[in-house]
């Protein structure tokens, strides 16, 4: 069979095609007139850099035996854990974040690499389990122990918003692994009572009486029915309470601000409003390549990275957004087909786990995007700007490309 009918093109052009749409929208919002003679405006060059390091990996990857990745799982774990505890000591403290380790000459910010390294950690872990079942505590609990040693690290970085990535990505582990609808809707309910007591308290105290049924309906099991109620109420009650008695004044203002921005419109509502601004104003088309004010008067905070959807929105309307979310999609169903394909569990459920961390991703920096949820710094794949988070997620479709591609031989010893 010739080499190129086993590659996985759908996924390959996928990840081209997002990588380059995030160089034109990278380009617009750093080499407009308002941006020369500023740091940004060699942000361009260097992701297209960048993007070659990415497809040399990715290509580099595809000469390797799946076998060796699978052998060298815990060893890369480990290294990366050992990188964490030296940036907590060592890092470089950028914008409250001490998120980067100098390495000759070059920023690496391993907590997005540490997300390959814990997706391959699980992977190993699961995939070598008999009568695997979510419902045993002792796979529940491993699990959570392998998140929970990058998490506790990045937390110390200071990272929040990448610490939740990892902790979002345990329900998806779960469900995979056998969880029931029941106990996975409990596991992500506390996220959904918290966000809803910040929007409104009321939505709140529906959802748990909602959520509460659905469990009871899904489980048939009063005890499993009662925890899910008190777990809503507490979350509820606890979480007011956080927001009248216990945050500071002005913790206190930014939640009012992501609840209602024109209440400081000009200090931390300031953000939202210019990013919602920015998207409705591009209407079906948008206004064309570097003539989004917003983009190019520089109104629009982190416009290279964290609201870089807002830069397209912008400049290519509804239909270049909709491109975007697409080829995330193409992407994102490729992942899921091979993953209930495979014949490695290794393979299924490392792939999981990439298409999990992507969807996390999208999500959330679309919320930020839109206004649905706060902004905690989490990058676009493989469009948002950045070295490390661009070369982690290359990697991780570089492993993919790579499963897929020796499926054959992978599955002589499959276990």
């Amino acid at each position: 069979m010739k080499w190129y009918t086993r590659f996985d093109w759908t996924l390959f052009l996928s990840w081209l095609l997002l990588s380059l749409i995030g160089l034109v929208a990278i380009y617009s919002a750093t080499q407009g007139p308002q941006h020369q003679d500023t740091f940004i405006a060699g942000n361009f060059f260097r992701q297209v850099i960048h993007l070659g390091a990415g497809l040399v990996v990715i290509i580099v990857m595809q000469f390797i035996s799946p076998r060796t990745y699978v052998q060298l799982t815990w060893l890369l774990y480990g290294l990366c854990l050992f990188i964490a505890l030296l940036t907590v000591f060592f890092g470089i403290e950028v914008g409250g974040e001490k998120n980067w380790l100098n390495v000759f000459g070059f920023r690496l910010q391993i907590s997005e690499f540490m997300k390959i390294a814990t997706i391959m950690a699980l992977a190993s872990y699961l995939s070598n389990q008999r009568n695997l079942s979510a419902q045993d505590f002792k796979t529940v609990a491993v699990i959570g122990f392998i998140i929970a040693l990058p998490v506790a690290f990045i937390t110390l970085h200071g990272d929040t918003g990448t610490s939740l990535v990892y902790i979002a990505l345990i329900p998806f582990i779960l469900f995979w692994a056998g969880m029931s609808y029941g106990v996975s809707l409990l596991m992500v309910a506390p996220a959904i009572f918290a966000y809803l007591t910040v929007v409104n308290i009321y939505a709140a105290a529906a959802s748990v009486v909602i959520i509460t049924f659905a469990i009871f309906m899904l489980e048939k099991r009063p005890g499993l029915t009662l925890v899910g109620f008190v777990v809503g109420v507490v979350m509820v009650i606890g979480v007011n309470m956080a927001l009248t008695d216990v945050l500071q004044p002005h913790q206190r203002a930014r939640v009012e601000a992501f609840v209602n921005p024109q209440v400081d419109p000009q200090g931390a509502g300031w953000n939202v409003i210019q990013a919602k601004t920015a998207i409705s104003s591009g209407g079906l088309y948008g206004k064309g390549f570097m003539q989004g004010t917003q983009t190019q008067l520089r109104f629009l905070p982190e416009q290279q990275t964290d609201f870089i959807y807002c830069v397209i929105s912008e400049e290519f309307g509804f239909v270049g957004a909709g491109v975007v979310l697409l080829l995330f999609l193409v992407m994102l169903s490729r992942l899921l087909f091979i993953a209930a394909t495979h014949k490695h569990p290794y393979a299924r459920i490392l792939m999981i786990g990439v298409a999990s961390v992507f969807l996390i991703h999208v999500m959330v920096n679309l919320g930020m995007a839109t206004a649905l949820l706060p902004v905690i710094g989490i990058p676009l794949p493989l469009i948002s700007y950045g070295g490390s988070s661009f070369l982690s997620f290359s990697i991780m479709i570089g492993l993919c490309l790579n499963f897929y591609f020796y499926e054959r031989d992978f599955s002589i010893y499959a276990s």
